[in-house]
């Protein structure tokens, strides 16, 4: 008889992978990079383990987002004080201080919550301009924009 394999957390082998998202539209890099943290693009994907790989992003803050989601996209937060609730558009927080903060929450969103997500989202590394500091991890590119056309649209 065959058995499912479950990786335990001393078998996994993590890769590195260096994603360029300049020109790529939002939702589409972010559904690319939450499965590769995840792991599922693995044969030997175990749910209940960390068994994704590193991904580092570069030039974050020339994402596209399509149609009119730039002005009509808020993402409301709260100050703590009463009447404190502010918005701010997709488009103002691209042009704002962390562009790479919409790709963070993008991917945080679309990984399951829990300690497991907090420990995966600490493998996704994110920098708005195409510099990066994990040269010597030796990250393999993976071309989004040429894996579909509508990858690239904007």
């Amino acid at each position: 008889m065959k058995s499912t394999l479950s990786l335990k957390p001393a078998e996994v082998k993590k890769d590195w992978v260096l994603i360029d998202a300049e020109g790529v539209v939002l939702g589409r890099l972010a559904s690319i990079i939450a499965n590769r943290l995840r792991g599922k693009h693995k044969p030997q994907f175990t749910p209940h383990v960390d068994c994704g790989d590193n991904v580092v992003v570069v030039n974050a803050g020339k994402l596209r987002v399509t149609g009119k989601k730039p002005e009509q996209s808020v993402f409301y937060y709260h100050t703590g004080y009463p009447g404190g609730i502010k918005g701010r558009t997709i488009r103002q927080r691209l042009e704002g201080k962390r562009p790479e903060s919409v790709l963070e929450k993008a991917v945080e969103r679309m990984i399951t919550r829990g300690p497991l997500q907090r420990r995966q989202m600490k493998h996704l590394y994110v920098y708005a301009g195409p510099e990066h500091k994990h040269a010597a991890q030796q990250p393999v590119a993976l071309d989004i924009a040429a894996m579909n056309p509508k990858n690239k649209r904007g």
